[in-house]
């Protein structure tokens, strides 16, 4: 009974453990925060007439922002690694061959 009321407990209070972005405000200009993967920039926006919006300061999380680095902290699995480099190599004892079927016929020129 105890672990079903304790795995409850648990379920109900992720919600609560989620942080709202900080607020941009005029002291962090130009601070840089990651908000769903992207790496927004805290910067001034001015209104206007045609906006219809005061003149202030907002999160730039647009299009053109770079993606966040990635957490130092998490440690690829182990299991499938591309290779090193980007060169594959072969097994010792491979022989390249011809695919399976026969060769399809080269274009081009005929015999002269």
């Amino acid at each position: 009974m105890r672990k079903i009321l304790l795995a409850c407990f648990l379920l109900f209070s992720l919600p609560l453990a989620a942080q709202e972005p900080p607020q941009c405000i005029e002291a962090r200009e130009g601070q840089l925060a990651c908000m769903a993967g992207k790496q927004c920039a805290c910067r001034f926006i001015p209104g206007g007439s045609m906006t219809g919006r005061p003149d202030r300061f907002a999160w730039d999380c647009g299009i053109n922002r770079p993606n966040c680095p990635p957490d130092p902290n998490i440690v690829q699995q182990p299991g499938y690694a591309p290779p090193i480099g980007g060169v594959w190599v072969n097994p010792p004892n491979f022989q390249p061959g011809p695919g399976p079927g026969p060769m399809p016929p080269r274009p081009g020129p005929g015999p002269r």
